[in-house]
């Protein structure tokens, strides 16, 4: 059994965890509105690139002879997996999670015979993929958001894939974020950006409603718009990529912060019951020793 010294021990000692853990949550809970309000006021900014690239494509009536961004290479043999997670830790399965959906897309790959590369960003994926694919690794991103994500930012990545991708690096890249929901909720989201994945649902709203769109002429031609517009479309779904994920990294570090907290509390408590009932128990001994000694004489 543990004596009272070692139990007092433990005691301040979980504490001052509790204290950081609590300090933790309490900057996290601060960072979360204004990374969340960031995320959000992005997503229809995105959805209308998606929207717009769509509309022209439908205009084109094929992406043949289409930029490269848009139409692919033609092949599907070489792909980029960009892994979105973050530089530290104390943040539940933020980091996990993107870790375990990327590992799973290696494996598909891999198994129909294609070549992966991937592309890290943040140190968390670099550490957890390096062991079994380090080979794989072609880059890694830094303290991407760490007092918040900026537009260079995203350019910065954006960037090293157009490069990679220019140099005949990849044939397809998928991103892959945690989309935020709540603080307790991140939905991982793989996001396939090169060559741009044009959905049907993604021609617009008023497809949906019924309302045929009237006719759209552009000058200079859509294949002068699309060569400046699809480059501005990859830095807006980096962007919003990581702006989604830096929000859910702050939820789930003060979710992750919350309960580690309120479990620091009940181990304080448990600890202290403990600690009582041993300083009792040792009292009594001691009682039972002095009125022993006491009666002997």
């Amino acid at each position: 059994m543990a004596g009272l010294k070692e139990l007092k021990t433990r005691i301040d000692s979980v504490k001052s965890t509790q204290k950081i853990t609590s300090a933790m949550k309490m900057v996290a809970a601060s960072r979360l509105r204004r990374a969340q309000e960031a995320a959000e006021a992005a997503r229809p900014f995105a959805e209308r690139m998606e929207r717009m690239i769509a509309g022209m494509v439908e205009g084109l009536g094929s992406t043949e002879g289409a930029p490269p961004l848009l139409a692919g290479t033609g092949r599907d043999d070489v792909h980029l997996l960009v892994a979105m997670t973050s530089d530290r830790g104390l943040c539940g399965g933020f980091n996990a999670s993107i870790v375990r959906s990327v590992r799973q897309q290696i494996a598909e790959l891999d198994s129909a015979g294609k070549t992966v590369k991937v592309l890290c960003v943040g140190r968390k994926a670099r550490d957890q993929l390096r062991r079994d694919h380090g080979d794989k690794i072609v880059d890694t991103f830094e303290d991407i958001g760490r007092t918040a994500v900026t537009l260079e930012d995203a350019r910065e990545v954006t960037a090293r894939i157009v490069e990679l991708f220019d140099a005949g690096g990849f044939d397809v890249c998928t991103v892959t974020y945690n989309r935020f929901v709540s603080a307790m909720t991140q939905i991982v989201t793989p996001q396939q950006v090169i060559p741009v994945s044009i959905e049907e649902e993604a021609g617009g709203e008023e497809a949906a409603s019924g309302v045929i769109p009237a006719a759209t002429e552009f000058e200079p031609d859509d294949d002068v718009i699309l060569k400046v517009l699809l480059p501005k479309n990859l830095e807006v779904q980096i962007l919003h990529g990581l702006l989604e994920s830096n929000a859910s990294e702050h939820g789930a570090r003060m979710s992750a912060m919350d309960n580690a907290t309120r479990n620091a509390g009940e181990m304080i408590d448990a600890l202290s019951l403990q600690f009582n009932r041993t300083r009792q128990a040792k009292i009594t001994s001691e009682l039972i020793e002095i009125i022993s000694g006491a009666e002997a004489v």
